[in-house]
């Protein structure tokens, strides 16, 4: 093992490894170190049309094209085939309620479908995790970076020049090393949080959760299944999507790839998880499937391919996410529950900014300035995406409130990625639109009245909450959402995207042209 780095990336996951090539292009020296193996279980497994539009740009920027055919399902399968991928066509989702089959209403209320891609060819992706790290670890070797596993650290000492001194023991040799910096990509109460002592900082009311997942083959399609199928034309195939069965007190998740294999868990506030006893872990899960019997009719023939694993906290946050000569990847720094797959676009997001500074000013005196600012942006991103998942969470046994809540997430990240895709990064601003002086004061403003109010809102009172979230979200509505007209399906239309030209500051011939010829919008025939 060298003696001097310029970068000592901890951790080997998706964002770890893709930070070493990024640094590896700008020519600094990287190294990746690891404490397991690959290939190893993981989950956080779910993109979304942001996470992936951010992934295509910093392969562009910083020249790795390989890392482009995993940022669509149809590029993926022709190029990467024997890398574990699921279609994600959008966000399905279903409300259940204890002890009753699933319906759908005839109206749909109990349900909402909103569509990310018009197809399969440009549509999101599931990650099997344990393939995708141990590629772009893989990847991160090829570009330069040096890398190491089985590695157990000491807390590093820092040097009064910013140098940090890495001591440890690999394969029961001990070794030192210096880096000018060091990042910490080991995910929650990770190597940084506990080798500094950094406390951990609750996210103000949100409700303690729990969880237990595990994969899966056997899983059964909802679409295949008359508890949930519906007279009209849905406007993707339920299952392929991130697909969400939500009822009081938590909801479930499940992402199905290629290969067979489904991932699946539940995320349960506390009180719920001591009703059926999910600490005991693989017990619980008959008990749970019981609770709500069609969810127990399409796990009927599942069988679990790994020891489920049980988290006793869920939600984490340090009280620092950088500091002099060291940072945090947004996914070690803070995590909050899979619920709207948050974590990947937050960690490329982190990427983003950590790979400007390393571009910008690596060597100049504000680096460190840099780093403060990506600290505290990084915490109040995940504070902000806190109090949404929170005030969802207590809005999950309304679920006319709790689809209308989410109506903020879809508009604020559909509209970033649009301003993105049309080189207008500014309007962007930050994740949940938290900086836009109209758009966040009102979330935050939804997020309190559903905090408390929508566990007792009924009919008239969740109408009119729905109608304040429509005029909320209508400075970045660019998707058609809160149309009454849809019951809670969205398509994908770009004709909306045309009507709303002027909050992108465009006209809509100009939006309209560019729909036309730009090979991510996919303009229909005809």
């Amino acid at each position: 093992m060298s003696a001097d780095f310029d970068l000592a990336v901890i951790g080997s996951g998706f964002g770890g490894s893709l930070l070493a090539m990024v640094a590896r292009r700008l020519g600094l020296s990287v190294l990746l170190l690891e404490k397991g193996r690959h290939p190893r279980f993981a989950i956080g497994e779910s993109t979304s049309p942001l996470a992936n539009l951010l992934l295509e740009q910093l392969a562009r920027r910083y020249d790795l094209p390989r890392l482009l055919p995993l940022t669509s399902y149809g590029p993926w399968q022709r190029t990467y085939p024997e890398l574990g991928c699921g279609l994600k066509r959008g966000f399905t989702f279903f409300h259940h309620e204890a002890g009753r089959p699933y319906r759908p209403a005839p109206d749909r209320s109990n349900q909402l479908l909103v569509a990310a891609s018009p197809h399969d060819e440009v549509a999101d992706t599931h990650w099997l995790r344990a393939d995708v790290d141990e590629f772009l670890m893989r990847e991160a070797i090829a570009a330069g970076a040096e890398y190491h596993d089985q590695v157990t650290l000491a807390a590093p000492e820092w040097q009064a020049d910013g140098t940090a001194n890495l001591a440890g023991e690999r394969a029961g040799r001990p070794f030192s090393l210096r880096a000018r910096l060091v990042v910490d990509a080991t995910g929650p109460r990770g190597f940084l949080s506990r080798a500094l002592g950094l406390s951990e900082v609750p996210f103000a009311d949100y409700p303690p959760t729990q969880g237990l997942y595990s994969h899966f083959t056997g899983v059964r399609r909802c679409d295949a299944l008359a508890e949930f199928r519906h007279a009209d034309t849905p406007p993707y195939p339920l299952d392929d999507a991130a697909l969400h069965h939500v009822f009081d007190g938590g909801w479930m998740w499940v992402l199905r790839f290629g290969n067979g294999i489904t991932s699946a868990g539940i995320a349960v506030t506390d009180a719920l998880a001591r009703e059926i006893g999910l600490a005991e872990g693989e017990a619980a899960w008959p008990r749970f499937l019981t609770r709500f019997p069609s969810i127990g009719v399409q796990f009927a023939e599942a069988q679990q391919i790994r020891p489920f694993a049980y988290a006793p906290r869920l939600a984490y946050r340090a009280q620092a996410a950088a500091g002099p000569g060291w940072a945090m990847l947004p996914s070690a720094a803070a995590f909050v529950d899979p619920l709207f797959s948050t974590g990947i676009p937050l960690t490329l997001l982190g990427i983003e900014r950590l790979a400007g500074i390393l571009e910008e000013a690596w060597d100049r005196p504000e680096r460190e300035a840099r780093l403060a600012e990506y600290g505290r942006t990084t915490l109040a991103e995940a504070d902000a995406t806190a109090d949404f998942i929170g005030a969802c969470y207590a809005a999950m046994p309304c679920f006319p409130v709790f689809a209308a809540l989410s109506m903020f997430y879809f508009a604020a990240a559909s509209y970033a990625e649009m301003a993105r895709r049309l080189d207008r990064p500014r309007l962007a601003g930050r994740f949940l639109a938290m900086d836009d002086p109209q758009f966040g004061p009102a979330l935050r403003r939804a997020t309190a009245w559903a905090r408390h109010n929508a566990m007792r809102a009924r009919g008239s009172e969740a109408a009119a909450f729905a109608d304040r979230v429509a005029e909320a979200v209508a400075c970045r509505n660019i998707a058609g959402l809160c149309d009454p007209a849809k019951r809670n399906w969205y398509g994908v239309d770009l004709n909306d995207v045309v009507m709303g030209a002027a909050k992108l500051s465009m006209t809509p011939p100009d939006m309209l042209s560019i729909l036309r010829t730009a090979p991510w919008a996919q303009w229909p025939s005809g």
